[in-house]
């Protein structure tokens, strides 16, 4: 008797833990997929523990061999930046259910329930917490915070970042144009270069230069570790994480912990190095004191402020160089729309030899013009999502807490039902006319959580856009193979290769 009641006493938590895996994996599932479904929402039917990831796997694979052919149209570009969403919108609707693990994620694209989902401001949507292997790339910066010690990272990082602050890192900016420049094969005749790359490198010797008031070179090695990164973190993005795998002395894992540890004191060494310099750059500003709204000291720690550069160094890079490489080769594909920009910039800067202004930079109307139609048909993050942390109804549709809401910007900026049947085409007028379509373009996110550093990033791309047509005209190689690929940002897969012929005067 007393044995039986012993093995029964055993049983037991293994039974409730098996109970609770059978619930989690099959039950909940189940009763949520009939949920959507009385409300007429459908999507690819749910597996045990894997979802659709496998699927979605597969898709963006399939995306990464895919080439768009025609120059003229960009629709394929979905097809590429968010492959699982473009063959499932076809089949279930806009509004549709799929799987991550056992997580529910609801796709959306319509422009009015993204605004709600990533303009609210009450908690209701919390930007998913990223599992542990994937955290490493950006620490615990801002895209990584939440709460109050996110709105306290907030409010250092606008003060840092505001656009006086941003004025004022117009010469350092040109600089580094300049300098990339000298790199350049000067001259009348013809030459080819990978922009993609050599954007990259601009952007990295920028924020260098800005963050740290030191040149790419000093912080080259951490770009590279970076880089390095960041394949790690895209992997870990498709793969539901499993608990405590991060702490397993895998190949990867060791590899991970090798990166984080060498990054961290690269960036802690140029803090120590800041710290002597009189310098006004990011840095110092991030380390400075502000009071907030109560008149109390804010101040970040030297560990917090190795993670905000962390997250500089990546979101801060990849995003400009990324946009500005888009806005060249559709330009390069666009003669008729390079010659009107490039009109433009010898208007404002007749003196080619003396490195624009702040203030001129801000009268570059039609260039912003085209770089708004960048942003639209390349947005650099396609898709936003969000955990919903209780039961919410978004425009009519009731959706239980802890569901992931997928707010796909990309199809929002390529429907033809707002932005007209020539959606897939690229037009810049579409910017310099008034219209309701406008209220559906946010490249940079939306609400409080939109990039802190959008300010940044298009004085940066506006400069050197403009200090590029005004130095030379550019065509599209017959090398170049137009593949964008979603990896952390949209990025073209095979580079971008532009054939560059210097201009007199």
């Amino acid at each position: 008797m007393f044995l039986a009641i012993s093995i029964i006493l055993l049983t037991l938590p293994i039974l409730f833990h098996l109970i609770r895996i059978l619930r989690s994996v099959l039950w909940r599932p189940y009763i949520i997929q009939r949920h959507f479904k009385k409300q007429g929402i459908t999507g690819p039917g749910y597996r045990p523990i894997t979802g659709n990831s496998s699927e979605s796997k597969l898709k963006m694979a399939e995306a990464r061999t895919r080439r768009i052919t025609s120059y003229e149209y960009h629709l394929g570009v979905l097809q590429n930046a968010i492959p699982g969403y473009f063959d499932w919108s076809g089949i279930y609707g806009k509004t549709y259910l799929y799987w991550f693990g056992s997580t529910p994620r609801l796709a959306i694209s319509d422009p009015v329930m993204v605004k709600e989902v990533l303009m609210n401001s009450n908690g209701t949507f919390q930007r998913l917490d990223s599992n542990p292997l994937s955290k490493q790339l950006m620490g615990d910066g801002l895209l990584e915070l939440k709460g109050q010690k996110w709105a306290v990272h907030r409010r250092i990082a606008a003060l840092a970042l505001n656009m006086e602050q941003v004025k004022g890192w117009v010469p350092k900016m040109a600089d580094s144009v300049l300098n990339m420049f000298q790199n350049w094969k000067e001259g009348r005749g013809e030459f080819e270069i990978d922009v993609h790359k050599e954007f990259h490198t601009l952007s990295a010797d920028i924020i260098s230069r800005t963050i740290f008031g030191s040149s790419f070179e000093e912080g080259k090695r951490i770009f590279q570790l970076q880089e390095q990164q960041m394949q790690l973190f895209f992997t870990s993005l498709l793969n539901v994480y499993i608990p405590g795998f991060r702490f397993l002395p895998t190949k990867m894992n060791r590899k991970r912990w090798s990166l984080n540890k060498e990054i961290r004191e690269s960036i802690g060494k140029l803090i120590m190095e800041t710290n002597t310099r009189n310098s006004r750059n990011l840095l110092s500003l991030l380390m400075s004191s502000h009071k907030n709204s109560d008149g109390e000291d804010e101040k970040l720690g030297v560990e917090e402020i190795i993670d905000e550069c962390k997250t500089f160094y990546v979101a801060g890079k990849e995003t400009a160089a990324n946009v500005l490489t888009w806005a060249v080769v559709l330009l390069a594909m666009n003669q008729d729309w390079q010659l009107k920009a490039r009109q433009e910039v010898v208007e404002l800067f007749k003196d080619r030899s003396t490195p624009p202004t702040s203030e001129l930079v801000g009268r570059l109307k039609l260039i912003s013009m085209i770089l708004n139609e960048t942003l639209r048909l390349y947005t650099p993050t396609p898709l936003i999502v969000r955990q919903v942390c209780k039961d919410v109804d978004i425009q009519g549709i009731r959706v239980p807490a802890d569901t992931h809401i997928v707010s796909h910007i990309i199809s929002c900026h390529y429907d033809p039902e707002i932005w007209g049947p020539d959606s897939d085409q690229f037009d810049p007028e579409r910017f310099g006319r008034p219209g309701k379509h406008i209220s559906a373009f946010f490249p940079w996110g939306l609400g409080p959580r939109i990039c802190v550093g959008q300010s940044f990033a298009m004085v940066e791309i506006k400069l050197a856009l403009a200090m590029i047509l005004r130095r030379y005209a550019f065509r599209l190689s017959e090398t170049y193979v137009h593949s964008p690929v979603n990896f952390v940002t949209l990025r073209p897969q095979y580079g971008a290769q532009i054939v560059f012929t210097g201009l007199d005067g």
